[in-house]
């Protein structure tokens, strides 16, 4: 009875998540009830509980989370001090006289705030307010622009230095060690975040790539859906102003990522500098003030308490979840399936597929990865590999109609004139491009797991 009772505990999470109860008091209190309802009927022992305060300190003493509200406080700062903005301006003079120009430009811009901010709703957010009223003025395909736009948005989740992979990176790590030791491998190997960083920076910059491909391929056989626009003259002051808008964020990314990468710094130490880097780019740009100063930690601290809130309930919930013998009972789930670690690994990536259509990717990462990951890793496959699967994944989840988080973000600021219908026909090309991708590194994992080897030789 305990495994099956675990199941329903999942199955209850998602009831009252439906119910529309807050995440992490969900995940909590249905844990409770169930350890409650399990130690009653003799199937769950209280000792598991114990554990709980060592959990919740282990929590508290993890160097590597402290980079969370760094990398918040660092991508807050630079959408507060416009530097999108200006960078939106600048690609659109150098690529707009181009048929599907400005498509080009809200891609590559996307793909800097991805790698400046990693904070998927901002991006979308501040991309759609930006460039959709420009997009549609131009006369461009509503259908085509919005589904540029989420696209373009959802690059955080990939492009380093993402929030989603510091968590993911975290997680992966702990779920190897423990894959090993079940294994009997008493000197376990570790995964870092930076090993995550490195092992999504080819297939991010594949994903861009082939988002212009397509961009491209629009352009010609459908010029019209994407004219170009009147630009002035690229003359010696437009590179100038060109240079300097991208120079400064540029050289921003390069400091954090390529120091977590070269192994100068931890991911914390590099968020810390982004954070500092983000605010001095604010004030030399006039745009730093009290009021905005303010602003972005409020921002911090609200993001910052919700992944750590749920973080705790989601240690309570998964505790409980093992006491009730669930990872016992997905492991032999997982185990019978037919095609080996083929059919594991393809019934996993579909359930998280479709669990992103109603939890967010913190609950995903705390919840489902502690509970499926060990399993997979025994199973002999790669934890880079296995944590940039997830990503991608789950960011194919976010663009997904009807429930996609990247098509709710892009439809609260959108004008009415734009329908649904033209948001969901706009995100198919993109959400066949990232299955395309996913085949990809599934068909060669080396793209993955080539430059973590080659930088960190593994």
């Amino acid at each position: 009875m305990d495994g099956s009772m675990a199941l329903w505990m999942f199955a209850a999470v998602f009831l009252v998540l439906l119910m529309g109860y807050p995440v992490a008091i969900s995940l909590a209190g249905t844990a409770l009830i169930f350890a409650f309802v399990g130690h009653y009927f003799g199937v769950f022992d209280a000792v598991f509980l114990e554990a709980l305060p060592n959990r919740l300190f282990g929590i508290i003493e993890n160097d590597t989370l402290v980079a969370v509200p760094l990398f918040v406080f660092m991508g807050v700062m630079l959408e507060k001090s416009k530097v999108a903005e200006s960078l939106l301006e600048n690609m659109s003079k150098l690529f707009g006289g181009l048929p599907g120009g400005l498509g080009f430009s809200v891609v590559l811009v996307g793909m800097l705030m991805a790698a400046s901010t990693g904070i998927v709703g901002a991006t979308v957010v501040t991309m759609g307010l930006l460039s959709l009223p420009t997009m549609l003025k131009r006369h461009y395909d509503p259908a085509l622009a919005c589904g540029t736009i989420c696209a373009s948005g959802t690059l955080g989740q990939i492009i380093p230095p993402s929030i989603v992979l510091v968590l993911l990176g975290d997680v992966i790590s702990s779920a190897y060690q423990q894959a090993q030791l079940d294994m009997g491998i008493f000197s376990p190997d570790t995964v870092s975040v930076g090993d995550l960083f490195a092992g999504a920076l080819i297939p991010g910059l594949l994903l861009v790539l082939l988002y212009l491909m397509y961009l491209i391929g629009v352009s010609i056989f459908k010029p019209t859906s994407c004219p170009p626009i009147e630009t002035p003259s690229i003359h010696r002051s437009l590179w100038l102003e060109l240079v300097k808008g991208l120079f400064p964020p540029l050289v921003l990314i390069i400091a954090v990522l390529g120091s977590i990468i070269a192994g100068i710094a931890t991911p914390t130490e590099a968020a810390a500098v982004g954070a500092m880097g983000a605010t001095l780019l604010a004030y030399f740009k006039k745009q730093l003030h009290f009021k905005q100063l303010k602003e972005v930690t409020q921002s911090t601290t609200q993001v910052t308490s919700m992944v750590f809130f749920i973080l705790i309930g989601a240690s309570l919930f998964s505790l409980v979840f093992r006491g009730l013998g669930g990872d016992e009972l997905v492991e032999e789930l997982l185990s019978d399936l037919p095609g080996g670690v083929l059919g594991a690994m393809l019934v996993v990536m579909l359930v998280m597929f479709l669990l992103g259509f109603v939890l967010d990717f913190i609950e995903i990462t705390f919840v489902v990865v502690p509970i499926v990951a060990p399993i997979l890793l025994a199973m002999d496959i790669d934890p880079v590999w296995l944590g940039i699967m997830i990503a991608l994944n789950l960011q194919t989840s976010f663009l997904t109609p009807p429930f996609g988080f990247a098509l709710f973000y892009l439809r609260g600021v959108a004008p009415d004139s734009i329908k649904t219908s033209q948001l969901y026909r706009g995100v198919l090309p993109f959400i066949l491009i990232q299955l395309l991708l996913l085949a990809l590194l599934a068909q060669w994992p080396d793209l993955v797991t080539w430059l973590p080897n080659l930088i960190y030789n593994h």
